[in-house]
């Protein structure tokens, strides 16, 4: 046996899909074998590798085991003269493998093989090639000066900036995502070590190889598709507390008393820099800007008053004082609540949603100034000023926000709809374009690419393979399908590489899959196309969801004492109302577990899982988590913490 290839497999059956397609027309004219250890996914991954990939060797574990003890049991299990460890959410080459084992075969020096990697936009990744992070590199790193100089082959340690992407350089540090393994050199050194759960293990392991006087390689000979999961979380608290708890582990089993300790104390550094700048960033998002404009509304409004008087009435202070402080905080808070409900704090930023919610805002409070006692029904002509100045509030911030190019506050206008082709043969168009029909993605155009060259009859076709520069800029084409079975790895990485300055972006369909993947991270639900009807990641749906949780948890809060003596641990339901009122839980959604295949929620005190009888199979689940997701509607919240009402405190 020449190859074992080893996938570690949590939650991500779309991209593992796409991956042991990949996998297994890479290993066409190799003896090799395939094992996947899946670490008690729930999304449907077991069904899909027995249904699908039969052949693969398949590892279930009843509990998430991390990624070192998921990859050493398969390494036990091995028999190839090299084991490649490679991430679920990459797509390699068809000669990827018979490239990097040539290259292994002529060098029998070399421990270690990673190769160059790409993001889904074909961009190339850093971390294909790294640097040792002593305390000196983690200084340089933390403190951006390998960012500022990149070329130094002082300050680029980190990711070895200086040297020359395309070309095979002898390296310190390998990535996990793809790494070609003598079997023989992990005889000698050892298996992952598994103190290390997530991230750090391959820091570990290529210094060892090193140290046990082998090479490890970077090869630029051929590429991999890798859609970087972790991403999307490197600003986050817990990932930067997970990554400094694996890097304190390396440093300690390392590095010498001296240098351990000046590595954690910048390690600790990077916690409070890092968490301190993404709660920061959350208040920004979620708090500032509101704030911004709630204050300049009030303290407007108490101008609009003091003109209208002098103005009108003729005299300073005609309207009762605590009257104003009363009225004026509640109505600047009316017009931003029928804003937000309006969609006016949505990204991209819409004028006219904007418009709608001041002027239903305002149609709200005069109708409930109308209910009110004599006495406190003050002046309509100050509700009508009021909201004349709110919306020009609302329209200047925005129109300056989005001229500073401040994030989420860019003007939406028309919205851009995909413009798309499908390339690959007939028969593949008209399925991936009967998928994207019953998807929730608006496009404009669909056209078809063929690679094939004899006549094609479609409505759609507007050139073959040869012509798609052309047919990108005649069409204004701005995303990309491959369809994986009539287009090899190679094809398709290298358009990628060929048109990235295009700013386009790319997806694969995988063959006989109701999944289009693509651009750049598993953790977007954007860049996962899936069949749905009413998505619960749409911007309406989350805001509706949003509502109700607010609302319900006010109202589990204020009925607390009728509703306690329905919980069995009481001060655990009143902590879920909390925690559900401030955003950190919703009372609808997956469950505790997160799920990189649906669209994102936050973790949930009760799932539509949790109505499940009888045997619960992780088909049921997938399907059910699936349905809930793909059409949602509030009335089926309300549905679920009706019958579930007595496990409020779960």
């Amino acid at each position: 046996m020449l190859l074992s290839v080893v996938i570690v497999n949590y939650n991500v059956k779309h991209f593992l899909e796409q991956c042991l397609y990949s996998v297994y027309k890479a290993i066409g004219k190799i003896e090799a074998e395939v094992f996947v250890v899946d670490n008690n996914s729930v999304d449907g991954s077991i069904a899909l590798i027995k249904e699908k990939f039969p052949q693969v060797q398949l590892i279930q574990n009843r509990q998430n085991t991390g990624f070192s003890v998921a990859n050493n049991q398969a390494i036990r299990l091995s028999k190839g003269k090299y084991v490649l460890l490679l991430n679920p959410d990459t797509v390699v080459q068809e000669d990827t493998f018979e490239k990097c084992l040539s290259f292994m075969e002529k060098h029998a020096d070399v421990g270690g093989l990673g190769i160059k990697m790409l993001d889904g936009k074909g961009n190339f990744l850093p971390e294909s090639k790294r640097g040792l992070p002593t305390p000196s590199v983690a200084f340089y790193k933390l403190f951006g000066l390998a960012k500022l100089f990149p070329n130094s082959k002082k300050f680029g340690q980190y990711h070895l900036t200086f040297l020359n992407k395309n070309d095979n350089h002898s390296v310190e540090v390998l990535s996990g995502a793809f790494m070609l393994l003598r079997h023989e050199t992990l005889n000698k050194i050892g298996l992952l070590d598994e103190a290390f759960f997530m991230y750090g293990e391959d820091i570990d392991l290529s210094y060892r190889i090193t140290q046990a006087g082998y090479k490890n390689y970077y090869f630029a000979e051929s590429s991999i598709i890798h859609y970087k999961g972790e991403s999307t979380k490197k600003s986050s608290v817990n990932y930067v507390v997970v990554f400094y708890k694996a890097m304190a582990i390396f440093a300690k089993k390392h590095f010498s008393k001296n240098n351990a300790r000046l590595f954690n104390l910048l390690i600790h550094l990077a916690i409070y820099v890092r968490a301190g700048l993404a709660i920061l960033t959350r208040f920004i998002k979620q708090l500032f800007f509101p704030a911004i404009d709630f204050t300049l509304i009030l303290i407007g409004l108490y101008f609009c008053k003091n003109f209208y008087e002098l103005k009108f009435k003729l005299y300073p202070n005609f309207y009762s004082k605590e009257i104003l402080d009363l009225f004026f905080p509640l109505y600047s808070g009316i017009w931003m609540l029928f804003v937000f409900l309006s969609g006016g704090y949505d990204s991209p930023t819409r004028l006219r949603k904007i418009s709608r919610g001041v002027l239903v805002g305002s149609a709200f409070i005069l109708i409930v100034y109308s209910l009110l006692p004599e006495y406190y029904r003050f002046s309509r002509a100050l509700i009508l000023i009021g909201s004349i100045y709110a919306w020009c509030v609302f329209m200047l911030t925005r129109l300056l926000y989005h001229q500073l190019k401040i994030k989420g506050f860019k003007l939406g206008g028309p919205k851009v709809n995909a413009r798309i082709a499908i390339i690959g043969s007939e028969s593949e168009f008209n399925r991936v374009n009967d998928i994207l029909q019953k998807t929730s993605i608006e496009t404009d155009f669909i056209g078809f690419i063929s690679n094939e060259n004899n006549g094609i009859k479609n409505k759609a076709y507007i050139g073959n393979f040869d012509q798609i520069i052309e047919a990108i800029d005649i069409h204004q084409i701005n995303e990309i399908i491959f369809c994986a079975r009539d287009i090899s790895s190679q094809n398709i990485i290298e358009k990628m590489l060929a048109l990235v300055t295009k700013g386009l972006e790319f997806k694969i369909a995988p063959p006989e899959s109701l999944s289009i993947i693509g651009s750049n991270s598993i953790d977007t639900a954007g860049d996962l196309y899936v069949i749905d009807v009413n998505n619960v990641g749409r911007a309406e749906n989350k805001r509706n969801k949003r509502i109700l949780d607010i609302g319900l948890s006010l109202l589990f809060i204020l009925l607390f004492w009728i509703f306690i003596w329905f919980q069995k641990n009481k001060s655990r339901y009143l902590a879920n109302c909390f925690k559900v009122l401030f955003g950190f839980y919703s009372w609808v959604g997956y469950g505790k577990n997160s799920r990189k295949d649906l669209p994102s929620l936050r973790p949930s005190v009760l799932s539509p899982v949790d109505l499940l009888k009888g045997d619960i199979s992780d088909e049921r689940i997938n399907k059910c988590l699936l349905n809930y997701s793909k059409d949602y509607h509030a009335e089926t919240d309300l549905k679920i913490v009706q019958a579930l009402f007595n496990k409020l405190d779960q």
